[in-house]
Order: C-alpha cells, then structure tokens, then sequence
C-alpha cells in the first residue's frame, strides 16, 4: 500500500509502508504555470529513464536520492522508489547560453540574478563562462524570482550557497560536455538539491530532462534567434503564435494542444532521450 503525498504539475508523489517515496512522472506537461491538455505520450517514462541515465553519469559529482526502480506494475518505467530529502529552498539554476527568462533580465539591466554580463549578447549567445543563476521557490501559481547570490547566502548561510552553486555547475559542465559529445547543446538547466538524512546535499526530483533543460541542436545553434530545441519550447512558441488564439496575459487557461503539437512534441523528447544515451527508447 502506499499513501499519496502530493501531485505537482507533473509528478505525483507517495508514501510507501518502509518510509520510502514512490515518485511517479506523468505524462502532464506545463508551461506558463498551467498544465496543458492533453498529455504527451510516454513523457513520464522518458523523464523518468533518461534522469536514471544521467544520474549515473553524475554519482561521482553529487549522490542522488534514488534508492531503487523496483516499482509496483502499474508504474513500471515512470517511478522510482527514492529517499526522502529536506529540500533546499533555493531553484538551482546554470546557464551557459542567453535564453528564456534569462534573456530576458539580461535585456532589461544587462545582468542575471546578479551577475553582470557584457554587452552586445543576443538571444542564443554563449555566455563567457556558465553562470550559477537561482531563484526563488514561488508557491504554487507564482512566478519564481531570481535571486543574487548574496541573497542565497542570506537564506541558507555562505557554505551552503557555495555548496549549491558549485554542484549546480558541476551537473551543467558534465551534462554540456557530454550533450556536445552527442551533437546537442546544453543551454541551462535547473536540479533540485536537498538534505539527507546526514545532511549531504544529494540531488533529487530529475535531471537533465527536456522539462527542466534547455537542448538545442548544435548544427543548427544561430545566435540572434530563437533557436531549434528537443524540449518543451516547442510547445511553449505555439502557445505564444497567433495560431493558438491565446492571450497569456488575460489569465484564461490555454487552449488544448492541437494533435500535430502534441505529436511533435513527444517526438522531440524521444530524440533527445536517444541522442543523449544512444539507447533506443522503447515505450
């Protein structure tokens, strides 16, 4: 038996009878602070196979909280039984290229969360070396803030916040090397880190997903536009076209995904999985 603990955007999570979390990926998709319909297809096993995937890529740089994929039937291939973690309140966030809301901040003072950058960068630019940019944990149905890093000193202490970025760009650096290995940018990325029960930050939730990643493919990187990507932005500019007849700004919820969006979509995050392992993604 287990006990539901929470359904976030994406991810429900339970309680087993040993203390254990059953962490269950789904396949909701989110953008904008709203859950989408419908569902894409086998996200939740993608999600979920290609984080075990690069959790082991990264077991020498920081301990993750998975404790075993044995999981009961009904979520064979999307859960994993892992350990709780007391998490950090603090969205661990790298960049190595200017996009997103990045780009954003970066147009409006020339910097991000803090850190100053040169000018002349454009949309898809490499940055000069990647940069540790967090932000606040908004509740639920508010917007995430970035944070410099004197305030993440100032929520966690100083050797926490060192700890934090330097972990954080770590996983970027590795997972940037490895993605350019394959012919894939890694543009930013977000992990989730909390406490174990010793105390060890340890690596949670996932990890170098089309959710929480930014990859573009490298033969086709052109700075000064919006860039081709195997993540979820595709799913993001249709929601931004005029196709879709949707107002972010009138606060209505967003029209379902048209059959062709929601096709292409799950194709772009099979492409990743595939191009990232080199393993054949088998639903």
């Amino acid at each position: 038996m287990v006990k539901h603990l929470h359904s976030g955007k994406v991810r429900d999570l339970y309680e087993t009878e040993d203390g254990l979390l059953l962490m269950v990926a789904s396949d909701r998709i989110s953008a904008f602070d709203h859950v989408l319909q419908p569902e894409i297809p086998d996200k939740g096993k993608i999600l979920t196979q290609l984080s075990l995937w690069w959790f082991d890529q990264l077991a020498d740089i920081v301990p993750n909280h998975v404790v075993s994929t044995d999981v009961p039937p009904e979520y064979a291939g999307r859960a994993v039984l892992c350990r709780k973690l007391r998490m950090v309140p603090v969205e661990c966030v790298a960049r190595g290229y200017l996009a997103g809301s990045g780009l954003t901040d970066y147009r409006k003072d020339g910097a991000i969360s803090g850190v100053p950058l040169p000018p002349g960068l454009t949309e898809g630019s490499r940055l000069p070396e990647p940069i540790f940019t967090p932000s606040t944990k908004a509740p639920k149905g508010e917007h995430d803030r970035p944070m410099t890093f004197d305030e993440v000193v100032a929520e966690v202490g100083q050797e926490v916040a060192e700890e934090l970025r330097r972990i954080t760009l770590a996983v970027y650096e590795r997972g940037a090397r490895i993605a350019a290995e394959r012919g894939i940018i890694l543009a930013d990325t977000k992990i989730e880190l909390g406490w174990d029960e010793n105390g060890v930050l340890t690596l949670g939730d996932e990890v170098l997903t089309p959710d929480s990643s930014r990859f573009w493919p490298l033969g086709e990187w052109k700075p000064g536009r919006p860039q081709p990507s195997f993540d979820k932005q595709f799913v993001r500019d249709w929601l931004l076209s005029p196709e879709s007849g949707w107002d972010r700004a009138s606060g209505a919820a967003p029209p379902p995904l048209p059959d062709e969006v929601v096709a292409r979509t799950r194709e772009r995050y099979i492409q990743a999985y595939e191009l990232l392992t080199g393993r054949r993604f088998e639903p």
